[in-house]
């Protein structure tokens, strides 16, 4: 079930550059709401504590009141300053709470991997989280991962992790999420075995046909 959190906003009455370097200085964030029918655009300000609080708070659905209406939205995109990495804007997405939204959603890995645990293999996780659809109301925190039967050499992709009833996967079905592989050194070291035993072979069979080639010769000059 997804959490929500009531959002301390004000509707904001300047769009100008100068107020909204002011605002920045007081601490305020510009911001502006979309309606999900892309039919309405208000801009608002909400303090960087508030901001500071709803990311801890986890919460996937955030409830605000602006242009005199109670809202359910999303965190559709999200500014930082290149520098000091400070929200410098925001923009909200409304949502219809009964018609399904495309989001992305945390991986959380669970589980020791055997490939890990027992067979010295490392562990790659190439994405971090995945797009799902689904109500609003269901969007959960994160999507757990279970990688306890992975070995070396396994792999497991988008469509292979189990979803729950209200969810649909988005991502593409074939994207890698996470493989166990040996490190990188064994992985060599057995490259070079390899090759090393294809050279032996190749001079064992050099020494037998040498070795062929000379008792012809031997018995033709006996003959």
């Amino acid at each position: 079930m997804a959490k929500e959190y009531k959002l301390e906003v004000q509707k904001r009455e300047s769009s100008r550059k100068s107020d909204l370097k002011k605002y920045r200085k007081e601490g305020m964030i510009p911001g502006v709401y979309y309606s999900y029918d892309s039919k309405e655009s208000i801009g608002f300000l909400v303090s960087q504590s508030e901001i500071n609080n709803a990311i801890k708070s986890e919460a996937n659905i955030f409830a605000i009141n602006v242009g005199g209406n109670n809202r359910n939205v999303l965190f559709k995109s999200v500014q930082y300053h290149p520098v000091s990495e400070e929200i410098i804007h925001m923009d909200l997405y409304g949502v219809n709470m009964k018609k399904r939204v495309t989001v992305k959603v945390g991986i959380e890995l669970t589980g020791d991997s055997v490939g890990i645990k027992e067979q010295g293999g490392v562990l790659n996780q190439t994405a971090q989280e995945i797009e799902v659809t689904c109500l609003p109301s269901a969007i959960p925190n994160v999507i757990e991962v279970d990688i306890t039967d992975l070995s070396v050499g396994d792999t497991l992709s988008a469509n292979e992790i189990k979803l729950d009833e209200s969810l649909e996967l988005y991502s593409a079905a074939d994207m890698l999420i996470v493989s166990v592989t040996l490190p990188t050194k064994e992985v060599e070291a057995s490259s070079e075995e390899a090759e090393a035993d294809a050279e032996g072979e190749g001079a064992s069979e050099g020494a037998s046909q040498d070795s062929s080639e000379n008792k012809e010769a031997e018995s033709g000059s006996e003959a």
